[in-house]
Formats: structure tokens, C-alpha cells, sequence
């Protein structure tokens, strides 16, 4: 396997949870030797529960939510309320290129494994610290996750239906924040490259859906306008929706009864008059209320009540082809079930079969990106709880089989 465009890149990894994970996710994907810190005291709660459905695992090694988001590492078990496992740290991020974390501000700090403390070790190490606020100014004490990020960041506010509530959101923010660490570090090392200068990246998790959502603030700036909940509308096209279809039949991926939706949109006049052919609705095209595009959204609630009386009388998939062959953008809206079995996802190679040596074999998210000469690629599964000692503690940092020993009997690799 060729190497990626990170390789001999090290990072010391203190990521927990989503977030923070999936940020160097990323960058192993991308080829970096990835050395995940964990505990068996303080256990990654990834690795025991979802907090999606809050099942308790097995064991630590069965969660597939840690295997999805912590592919491609290593794993070390270090007890870090215990010295000689803090200096063990400040070892191995002395052979390191970069140090991540995603805990609250100050506590690497108080365990002697803040940036200063490790730049002592390695004056040009790059230390990312992501957090829900930042690590500076008055809420730099704030705690959170996904859905607090996104409701201090204005997200929450502009997601949702229509006269409804604001959408707590959830994971899916979480990879945004870490993909966005992924970005930062690529950064720090690219000035690295140039300067041989190392740095500190003080990542707040609130500013990043902020800066993803840059739109809104500027309506208000510009416009003193506050925008609110549209749904699935668009601001400009009509109509642009996610429409009703037949209910689920036995043995369907929705389940039996279960309403199933296809999303539709018309973004030009051209497509308008396709979706009237298809529709078979002759006096449409020459109705005033959807004469142009200003027109259509005006009238985008009578619009849609005409789609979903022609949606409801057919499947997503024959809605979809329909369209699509007429020139219209449709797509059935798919759960997590149908999207692994969506032929095209798999065509395009999206996702990949992993063995774990706990779990067995499972579909993985395939890297994102394609590169040529230094492919990303997936090249083990997930860590098992302290899998990786003797390689790290052994090989990396020289350490003798006996000492490795009593330092588990002592508890400092636990």
C-alpha cells in the first residue's frame, strides 16, 4: 500500500468522545501515525455507550461508534493521574509532530500537559486544544456537546420545520467541529513546513458552526433581519421540499407502514416546465401563481400541495427516476439502513469492509478523498483497549519488557 500524504507524521492523540476524534480520524486516514491516550479509569464513553440509544456494550472493544471514529489508530492505556504516566506522556510527545485534545480548558494544564509543558519537550510541537468555547474570555469555562455547540453557535436557531421548535441537533455537528480540527492541524503543519515553527490552536466548537453559518450573521449585519426556521424551503427555488410517498411495504427498508419522502428541487424556468410535463398538469405551466421563479416561491405552500398530491400515489424510487430522467433533481430521502445498501454510494467506493479483531467485519466510511500518488486509505481497524503498549511504549519510546510490566502491575499503563 502506498503511503499517505502524512506519513511520518506522529500525533499524540487525547481526543475523546466525537468530536475531537473524528478530527484525527482524518488525519490517519491521510497516512499519520495516530497514538490514541486512553484509560481503562476514565473509560472514552464512545467505547460504552451511544449516546444515540444509550445501549451499554459488552466491553469496551465492541462499540462500533468507537470503531467508526477512531480507524487507523493506535492505542496506548496510560493512567494520567498517576506522574510516571504523565512523564511517559511528555516522552512520547517529545517524538511527536503534533498533540490533540478535546477536554476541558485546563486540564492538561493542571496534569503537566499543557502546551508550555510540552514545548519544554519539543520546542516546535503543535498542540491543538479544541473546546466548546475556546480556551480564553469570559465562557471559557462553558462545558458541552454536539447540541450546545450548535445553539451558542446560531445553528440550532435557523434548523428545523416551520412555527417549530429549534433542532437540537447532534453528531453531525460533532464531525463538523472535528473535521474542521483535521483542517486546522493541516494548516499548522503546512506553516510548520515552511517555518519550522510549531504552534497552538485554540479551537472553539461554538465559533466553528458560527463560521459555517456566516450567512445568518450577515443578513442581521447587513439587513437587521433575524431568519428562522424554513424547513426544507429555499430561500430563491420553489418548489424545494422533501415530498410524502406510499407508505413502507413488509420487507422495505422503511418498514411496514412507515411514510417514506422524496426530496425535490427546481432551481431554473427549465426545470419548472419539466416538472409540469411530468406532472401531466397542462395548466400549470401558464398558471400566474408559478409564472416565474420570484412567483413559484410566493406561492411555494400551493406548489407543494400539488407535488405531494402526485408523490403520494407512487415510491420514492419511482418518483426519483421519473424526474431525474426528465431533468429534475430528486433523490429519495434514505435512513442509515438504505444509505449502506444505496447502490451509488457504493459504486463511488464510500464505503469499505473493516475486520476488527472483537466486532468482525464491518462497512467502514471509506476515506473522502482520492489522491493519485499518496492515496488515503484505511490501514487498520480500530484500537482495542490498550492494544498498542508494547509497540509504543516498547518499540517507540524503548522502554523493557519488564519495566512495561511493572508499570501495569503499579497501575500507570491501566
Amino acid at each position: 500500500m502506498k503511503e499517505g500524504p502524512l506519513a511520518g507524521v506522529r500525533i499524540l492523540d487525547f481526543t475523546w468522545a466525537w468530536a475531537g476524534p473524528q478530527g484525527t480520524l482524518l488525519l490517519a486516514l491521510l497516512g499519520a501515525e495516530v497514538i490514541k491516550v486512553e484509560s481503562r479509569q476514565r473509560l472514552d464513553h464512545a467505547r460504552v455507550r451511544s449516546l444515540m440509544t444509550g445501549p451499554v456494550l459488552a466491553s469496551p472493544d465492541h462499540s462500533t461508534i468507537f470503531s467508526d471514529l477512531n480507524v487507523g489508530k493506535l492505542g496506548v492505556t496510560l493512567d494520567l493521574t498517576k506522574p510516571r504516566a504523565v512523564e511517559i506522556a511528555r516522552r512520547l510527545a517529545g517524538i511527536c509532530d503534533v498533540v490533540t485534545a478535546n477536554m476541558r480548558p485546563g486540564t492538561l494544564e493542571r496534569l503537566g500537559l499543557g502546551y508550555e509543558d510540552l514545548r519544554a519537550v519539543k520546542p516546535d510541537i503543535i498542540m491543538l486544544c479544541s473546546s466548546a468555547v475556546g480556551g480564553t474570555g469570559p465562557e471559557r469555562t462553558y462545558v458541552g456537546y454536539a447540541p450546545t455547540f450548535a445553539a451558542l453557535g446560531g445553528l440550532s436557531s435557523i434548523t428545523g420545520h416551520r412555527n417549530g421548535p429549534p433542532s437540537p441537533l447532534s453528531g453531525a455537528v460533532d464531525l463538523r467541529v472535528g473535521t474542521t480540527c483535521a483542517l486546522a492541524v493541516l494548516a499548522a503543519l503546512y506553516h510548520h513546513q515552511r517555518t519550522g515553527e510549531g504552534q497552538y490552536v485554540d479551537l472553539s466548537s461554538t465559533e466553528v458552526v458560527s463560521a459555517l453559518v456566516g450567512g445568518v450573521f450577515m443578513e442581521y449585519a447587513m439587513n437587521r433581519r433575524v431568519p428562522g426556521r424554513d424547513g426544507n424551503w429555499d430561500r430563491t427555488m420553489s418548489p424545494h421540499n422533501c415530498y410524502p410517498c406510499q407508505p413502507g411495504e413488509g420487507g422495505s427498508i422503511a418498514g411496514e407502514g412507515s411514510q417514506r419522502w422524496v426530496s425535490i428541487a427546481v432551481g431554473s424556468d427549465e426545470e419548472w416546465r419539466a416538472l409540469c410535463s411530468v406532472l401531466g398538469e397542462g395548466g400549470l405551466e401558464v398558471d400566474p401563481r408559478f409564472a416565474d421563479v420570484v412567483s413559484r416561491w410566493r406561492h411555494r405552500e400551493e406548489l407543494d400541495d400539488i407535488v405531494s398530491a402526485w408523490t403520494r400515489d407512487r415510491t420514492p424510487d419511482e418518483v426519483t427516476e421519473t424526474l431525474q430522467k426528465a431533468g429534475v433533481a430528486a433523490m429519495p430521502v434514505l435512513d442509515g439502513a438504505a444509505l449502506a445498501q444505496d447502490p451509488h454510494l457504493r459504486e463511488r467506493g464510500a464505503l469499505e469492509k473493516v475486520e476488527h479483531p472483537v466486532i468482525g467485519s464491518r462497512l467502514a466510511l471509506a476515506p473522502p478523498w482520492r489522491l493519485s500518488d499518496t492515496p488515503a486509505a484505511i490501514r487498520r481497524p480500530s484500537p482495542c483497549l490498550g492494544e498498542h503498549n508494547g509497540y509504543v511504549l516498547g518499540q517507540l519510546l524503548g522502554i523493557p519488557d519488564e519495566e512495561i510490566e511493572e508499570l501495569a502491575r503499579d497501575g500507570v499503563v491501566a
